[in-house]
């Protein structure tokens, strides 16, 4: 049977107009869904961060370094910790001691995240480590169990936060006057339905409930106990705990 042979003046097809899924428009979408994502922790974290630079002011830090310490540090709990303890002289060992042992659970939760990071360029990944907070790294491990966490998505993610704690820490140590007590904002309710959001898309099923109550148990005890810098750490010690003897019997953690 006789093949037919193309016709050599047949004009190409013309390319298809780039869309959202294009390589060009890939890491703009990307980012665009990470700001998305991230947009109703940044309208929660907005009076935290007003609060706080409020009462940077009050404790005598200039908005320089107010504003500074959220850009660099970007870590609300620990920055509050560090707050409570600012005298003169500096305490310089006590914040020290008490910050890392709020940010303790900042290994366990980099060592979640790092399997994600193995196609990313190696320069990115510490600054992912560097600007992750326990909103970030919730939602962008939701990502990754859905499709690859790209650096794109985790900038908007990250960015978007970075830049409202930011400014939210300036603007509150400018108008200090007007949220020098937080009570009023009710910050104590906002901080818990935002962490309630998240461990509700970390929810796996009835096999998280174990490691999540034995961590809220040691948490609660140990401030109880009158040691509220550790209740962080003692909270993450008894979560592994459950999931290391879980794995040990031959189970999934």
């Amino acid at each position: 049977m006789r093949q037919i042979a193309p016709r050599g003046n047949r004009a190409p097809s013309p390319s298809p107009p780039p869309g959202p899924s294009s390589p060009a428009a890939g890491p703009l979408a990307d980012a665009v869904a990470g700001i998305a994502a991230i947009a109703p922790v940044v309208v929660a974290a907005l009076p935290i961060g007003l609060v706080f630079g409020a009462l940077a002011g009050q404790a005598g830090l200039g908005a320089g370094a107010a504003t500074g310490m959220s850009a660099v540090v970007f870590a609300g709990a620990s920055q509050f910790v560090a707050l409570e303890q600012w005298a003169d002289p500096l305490p310089v060992a006590s914040i020290l001691l008490a910050t890392l042992l709020v940010n303790l659970r900042h290994v366990a939760m980099g060592a979640a995240l790092a399997p994600r990071l193995g196609h990313w360029p190696v320069a990115a990944r510490p600054a992912a480590l560097l600007f992750m907070t326990d909103e970030v790294w919730a939602i962008a491990l939701a990502r990754a169990a859905v499709k690859p966490l790209t650096p794109a998505f985790y900038a908007g993610l990250a960015g978007a936060l970075w830049l409202a704690w930011v400014g939210s820490t300036a603007a509150g140590h400018v108008a200090g006057a007007l949220v020098a007590d937080p009570a009023r904002w009710g910050l104590d309710l906002a901080i818990t339905a935002v962490f309630i959001a998240l461990l509700r898309g970390a929810w796996r099923g009835p096999r998280d409930l174990a490691p999540w109550a034995a961590s809220a148990v040691a948490a609660v005890a140990v401030d109880r106990a009158g040691a509220p810098a550790m209740a962080v750490a003692a909270g993450i010690v008894a979560g592994l705990a459950v999931v290391a003897a879980r794995i040990l019997r031959g189970g999934e953690g």
